[in-house]
């Protein structure tokens, strides 16, 4: 298998402007890759942008990088998923969905380079169905950011069934060159993160729906007495509660286990349009 030098990877592209691709992004920029931006959003990107430029511009400033402008110029926007076939590597970060992300994958396979590396952000879908959809498994891999990018230093590698060892292997020194600490997964629902934190986070919704304590005292029965810097009800705002519900309702699909069940609470702020702090309400409210 043709594998490139993990510093020949110069030219990567984003898929998903969001709050996860445009962190991706700009990570990738401060560590002198060319960066080229897709979304089907025309102004998410416009957006983006200027938040990718703002966080370079916070980074010259703490001397994390040299120059901003100069890792701004590097940064491209792309309004056809065609426009990244010369990429050498590609990040998919839309949301947690399988049936999009397979969409996505699937063109970029036909589209990219044979040797082009194909990965998902996904936290939580199987990396090996993603794999078959693109049609290049052995090319395709988790590659799990945490929120936000360019501030939380874990990438969860998660190698598909088919994944190529010189691909995990080469991941994890990309992740390393970013400044990431890499951990490797198996392929399981909800990896080890997910696995890990959502049941918790569940069990914070069902203590809130059955009166057992406020939303202010559930987060601070973990913050003092667990001594974890963010309680699990603001955690879910963070992190958006759309994409707990998401993220739960694969775990629960994929082992059937009611520990996984989403809390009624939970969906109904989903369907309330409160997702947390992007809508500015959720188990809090956030003011402007």
């Amino acid at each position: 298998m043709q594998v490139i030098d993990v510093n020949a990877i110069q030219n990567v592209g984003v898929v998903g402007a969001g709050t996860m691709g445009r962190g991706i992004a700009q990570v990738f920029l401060a560590a002198g890759c060319t960066v080229q931006l897709h979304d089907v959003d025309a102004e998410r990107v416009a957006q983006a942008c200027e938040q990718i430029r703002a966080g370079l511009q916070k980074w010259e400033a703490k001397g994390v990088i040299a120059d901003a402008a100069e890792a701004g110029k590097r940064l491209l926007t792309r309004s056809r998923l065609m426009d990244l076939q010369s990429c050498h590597w590609v990040v998919e970060a839309i949301v947690e969905d399988y049936t999009m992300k397979a969409e996505v994958l699937r063109a970029l396979g036909r589209l990219c380079r044979p040797e082009t590396v194909l990965a998902s952000n996904t936290s939580s879908i199987s990396v090996t169905r993603l794999g078959a959809a693109s049609g290049r498994p052995e090319r395709t891999i988790g590659m799990h950011f945490f929120n936000p990018p360019p501030v939380m230093r874990l990438v969860e590698v998660v190698p598909g069934l088919r994944t190529a060892p010189e691909i995990l292997d080469l991941t994890r020194a990309l992740a390393e060159r970013l400044g990431k600490v890499p951990i490797v997964s198996r392929d399981r629902p909800g990896f080890l993160s997910n696995r890990i934190l959502m049941p918790m986070l569940n069990e914070a919704f069902w203590a809130l729906e059955e009166g057992i304590g406020t939303a202010e005292d559930i987060d601070q029965v973990m913050k003092l007495g667990m001594n974890h810097p963010m309680g699990p009800l603001e955690l879910a705002d963070f992190i958006g509660l759309d994409v707990c519900l998401a993220i739960l309702e694969v775990l629960h699909q994929e082992f059937g286990d009611p520990k996984y069940h989403p809390c009624p609470l939970l969906r109904k702020h989903v369907e309330a349009g409160w997702l947390g702090r992007k809508t500015k309400h959720g188990f809090y409210e956030y003011p402007e």
